[in-house]
């Protein structure tokens, strides 16, 4: 037989023990950077839901679109301030923002789910109360950063439901504060609350690198919360993986089995990430 034929068998004989094991278990994925942007990637990873979700996974999307808001801000004419890191969204902006991640991008990742056989459907955090939001604080007197908001408390009837109906739910980080204002929030930040709701198989945080690496570039993984600690006090882990890391660990300590922060510009990240030995992420585990 040819060798293709026989490295094809081989895969599938070493995804199946994975398959087996997570079989009917809920997987939170963030879903954002590169392989929002480049459309060979977004197609690699709704194939990768697609297929989760046909061996007998639960997939659960929560997406990012800092990028597309950003040029939807710059085509309206509308500049954008960034404090900390965090773009700072005023009433107008907050329209836009919703607009973007609860209209435009997410019905695009339902449809291009959905166009592989897949069966999504697509949520803001404000359908069924889903997120409940409340204002996120600089901690600074002088600095607000407006409709900038953080999880208070997560509902996950509506997603359980659509589960058990065979529906992959698509999530817009967007929550309603007790006041009735919209918050945006940070992506991973709610999937890693959802995740620990659920208290899901797996946290998958997808991003534009290889994972957390050492002082030498190499990557690491099976992380505890002592090597994690360890790691902060040396620098190793540092700047943009700092809340990355700190996401990942505290839906650990919550009740995830494991979480990981994979490199969403590799082909097919998720289905290397969750069913074959070697990964192309950073693993985190209590």
């Amino acid at each position: 037989m040819p060798d293709s034929t026989q490295h094809a068998a081989k895969i599938l004989i070493e995804a199946l023990p994975y398959i087996q094991r997570f079989h009917g278990k809920t997987i939170v994925i963030k879903y954002g950077g590169n392989a929002m942007i480049d459309d060979a990637l977004k197609e690699s990873f709704a194939r990768d839901v697609v297929m989760m979700k046909a061996v007998g996974m639960n997939p659960v999307v929560v997406h990012g679109g800092g990028p597309q808001i950003s040029g939807t801000l710059a085509r309206v004419g509308k500049t954008t301030e960034f404090i900390d890191g965090l773009r700072v969204t005023d009433a107008e902006t907050m329209e836009v923002v919703e607009m973007v991640l609860g209209g435009l991008v997410n019905k695009e990742i339902v449809s291009l789910i959905n166009s592989h056989g897949g069966k999504a459907v697509g949520l803001s955090g404000k359908d069924g109360d889903m997120i409940r939001a409340r204002k996120l604080s600089s901690g600074k007197p002088d600095v607000d950063y407006g409709h900038v908001g953080e999880v208070e408390s997560i509902n996950s009837s509506l997603v359980e439901t659509l589960e058990a109906e065979r529906f992959i739910p698509v999530i817009a980080p967007i929550g309603s504060g007790s006041d009735g204002v919209t918050y945006n929030i940070n992506a991973d930040s709610v999937a890693g609350a959802l995740a620990s709701k659920l208290t899901a198989e797996k946290l998958v945080l997808m991003t534009n690198t290889s994972g957390v690496l050492d002082k030498q570039g190499r990557l690491l993984t099976g992380l505890t919360a002592e090597q994690i600690d360890h790691y902060k006090q040396d620098g190793t882990i540092q700047g943009g993986m700092l809340p990355k890391v700190d996401c990942a660990l505290q839906a650990v300590q919550a009740g995830v089995k494991t979480s990981h922060i994979i490199d969403g510009r590799v082909n097919h990240a998720l289905l290397l990430e969750v069913l074959t030995d070697k990964g192309v992420g950073t693993l985190i585990r209590s």
